[in-house]
């Protein structure tokens, strides 16, 4: 990998440091997602989250039952 200096203003800088802080990943990993974005490069980062098999595969069919009287009071 080659470095590379990147001027941004303070606006755009702030919304890049928000960015890396709430999705736990480097400054330098969102700048090369988007110039991947611009240039058609772009690969899909991989998962932060472990995937698993939660064993009720008709959750999302569910919802509606599942999410029922929630939030009442």
């Amino acid at each position: 990998m080659e470095k590379t200096t990147v001027y941004l203003p303070d606006e755009l800088k702030q919304a890049l440091r928000r960015a890396a802080r709430s999705t736990g990943r480097s400054e330098a990993d969102i700048i090369r997602e988007g110039i991947g974005l611009v240039t058609g490069t772009h690969r899909i980062a991989e998962p932060r989250l472990p995937l698993f098999e939660s064993g009720q595969p008709d959750l999302a069919g569910r919802i509606d039952e599942l999410l029922e009287g929630f939030g009442e009071r």
